[in-house]
């Protein structure tokens, strides 16, 4: 019995090194194609026009055509929000709480990681379905057999675009979810407009702003690397792109939420 206890404790052991093992080479891995794509974008020069319409067509894709949807799910939150918090106002304190909620609750957290889930929804999937489509098509071995690199035209131009678009977006979300949230909850509420961009004015912080834009900026950075590497992952047969496509969706998901909870550690402990 002491045997075979012994024998199922060293295969526990053995299985959890095999997981961190796989884990380590897997940060390994996206740390090196960050490396790598940024690397491309100081030293490869050719191309540059080119590399600049893919990131605005990135850009395009990630941003512009995310508008509508992002603009009903802040309008949805902000209303929800605000007629939450305006309903239950006597026992919060009065408006200056209400406002310090809703900073709290709509610029620092909701804000940002909504608006990453929406991209990642958008346009991780397809990031991750395209690149693996390509390799499966054998796109990026004639790519390469043109002289192209392909970090510097594939992957660095997501990269930067997703990036540019989440920052823009999370910008976007937040103004609508407070201000068309205000709008549309007034139906309810007894506020006065002005007195909602007053104590908006006061409560809020320099920081605020900063955390939120900095959630985007490391969100985008973190969902384009996360799906590119996955999608890159594919080898052999079309069977393998929804896998990887499912398995960026979770990272870039699980990598949104730990680094918002960083950034606010960092922040405001």
């Amino acid at each position: 019995m002491e045997e075979i206890a012994r024998r199922d404790n060293f295969a526990a052991i053995e299985a959890i090194g095999h997981w961190l093992n796989g884990r380590l080479f897997y940060y390994i891995d996206l740390a090196t194609l960050l490396y790598l794509t940024f690397k491309e974008l100081v030293v490869e020069r050719r191309g540059s026009s080119l590399v600049f319409e893919i990131t605005l067509r990135q850009i395009y894709f990630t941003g512009v055509q995310a508008l509508k949807l992002i603009t009903i799910v802040s309008l949805l939150l902000g209303t929800i929000v605000i007629v939450q918090l305006g309903s239950q106002m006597s026992l919060l304190g009065g408006v200056p709480v209400m406002i310090s909620i809703l900073v709290v609750a709509i610029i620092r957290e909701f804000g940002p990681l909504l608006t990453a889930f929406i991209v990642i929804a958008r346009s991780g999937t397809a990031i991750a379905t395209e690149l693996g489509n390509m390799i499966v098509a054998h796109e990026l071995e004639a790519i390469q057999s043109m002289g192209i690199n392909p970090i510097s035209f594939i992957v660095a131009p997501r990269i930067i675009g997703v990036t540019i678009a989440v920052v823009c977006l999370t910008i976007y979300f937040i103004a609508v979810a407070l201000i068309g949230g205000f709008f549309v909850s007034k139906l309810v509420l007894t506020i006065t407009l002005p007195v909602y961009i007053r104590e908006l004015m006061i409560t809020l912080q320099a920081t605020d702003l900063i955390l939120a834009v900095l959630k985007g900026a490391v969100s985008g950075l973190l969902i384009a690397l996360t799906c590119t590497y996955h999608g890159l992952t594919v080898r052999y047969s079309s069977i393998e792109v929804p896998q990887a496509t499912t398995r960026a969706v979770v990272s870039a998901i699980l990598f949104c939420f730990m680094s918002s909870v960083l950034l606010t550690v960092l922040f405001y402990l």
